[in-house]
């Protein structure tokens, strides 16, 4: 497999950057040891779930744009182990507690946060592993105050970083503020960790108890 094989099947250390692909080494550090069935929500061009594939038996890619799953699946050639569903994650049909690891990049504020989180939450299995990355907006002085403190980083790191992604590639706007964010993540799933990061994303890591 050429250079150019790597860098469209995902197998290349950094085919393309972007603040969401920033976050990637922290979630495949997260996959538990011996993860059989993860699940990447909000999947885009299937990147992440490729990567996905060096951690767990098996990865499903779950996105509601059509053309974001089309070009998953055409590079998805040489992962028997990766399947791709287009659908609306909050109906589409998936095994209840049938995933070890759920992940999701910038996808939770397309849709109805805590109805989001909630089915994510239900279909780990016990013992299972939850991380979300997210946007939020700043909805308080001190929130403002640390994105303005943030901004001269996050320009210099997306220059030197070349930053680039996917086009088509769905938006929207965050509805909920990085406290709120975090109260109902922490109403939700009790105990979860809750991380803002410099480059304009917070994460939450959870692990559904054992029974």
């Amino acid at each position: 497999m050429n250079a150019y094989d790597d860098q469209m099947h995902g197998t290349a250390p950094n085919p393309y950057w972007n603040t969401n692909v920033a976050r990637h080494p922290g979630i495949l550090r997260a996959v538990p040891e011996g993860c059989g069935d993860a699940l990447d929500v909000g999947c885009g061009d299937g990147l992440l779930a490729r990567r996905l594939t060096g951690r767990a038996e098996r990865v499903t890619g779950v996105d509601s744009s059509p053309e974001m799953v089309a070009r998953a699946r055409g590079l998805a050639a040489g992962h028997p182990d990766l399947t791709f569903v287009e659908g609306d994650f909050l109906t589409i049909d998936l095994p209840a507690g049938g995933y070890d690891f759920v992940c999701s990049v910038s996808t939770i504020h397309h849709m109805d946060f805590e109805a989001a989180l909630t089915r994510m939450r239900d279909l780990l299995r016990p013992g299972g592993r939850l991380v979300v990355v997210g946007l939020a907006r700043s909805a308080t002085p001190a929130e403002r105050a640390a994105t303005v403190a943030a901004a001269p980083v996050v320009r210099i790191t997306k220059v030197l970083r070349r930053a680039t992604g996917p086009g088509g590639m769905p938006t929207a706007d965050p509805r909920m503020g990085y406290g709120q964010v975090r109260s109902a993540a922490r109403r939700l799933l009790p105990g979860v960790r809750y991380h803002r990061h410099v480059l304009c994303r917070y994460s939450l890591t959870w692990e559904k108890p054992a029974r």
